[in-house]
């Protein structure tokens, strides 16, 4: 079984900064594809941003140049560090992967969401 486990969010000013983390454990033979979601109040979950193994990444317009997404693949953990915080990022964040294991195959994985709160 996986589990993704996410940590990091909490309260924070506009212009301040957090670091999400999420950590795959379990019976995993290969992490591939890595990405942050999120879901804030009223909309629609967002693509926030990417990573595939190689490290290549990719970032929802509103948040490039803020936002970095990385990855640990020793660890399989993936990280987005959020600089700049907006209001408007106040959401649920949540941590996806693609998970291969030998049982099950190739899956989707969700965490389940860290609240990030930007606030004065």
């Amino acid at each position: 079984q996986v589990q993704l486990v996410e940590s990091g969010g909490g309260l924070v000013q506009p212009g301040g900064s957090l670091r999400l983390s999420c950590a795959a454990s379990g019976r995993i033979f290969r992490v591939n594809d890595m990405a942050w979601y999120r879901r804030a109040p009223g909309k629609q979950r967002e693509l926030v941003a990417t990573i595939t193994t190689g490290g290549s990444t990719d970032y929802a317009d509103s948040v490039k140049g803020r936002f970095t997404i990385s990855r640990d693949n020793v660890e399989n953990i993936v990280s987005l560090q959020m600089n700049s915080l907006k209001p408007e990022d106040t959401a649920v964040y949540y941590c996806h992967g693609s998970i291969y294991t030998l049982s099950s195959g190739s899956r989707d994985y969700w965490g389940q969401g860290t609240q990030v709160t930007v606030s004065s």
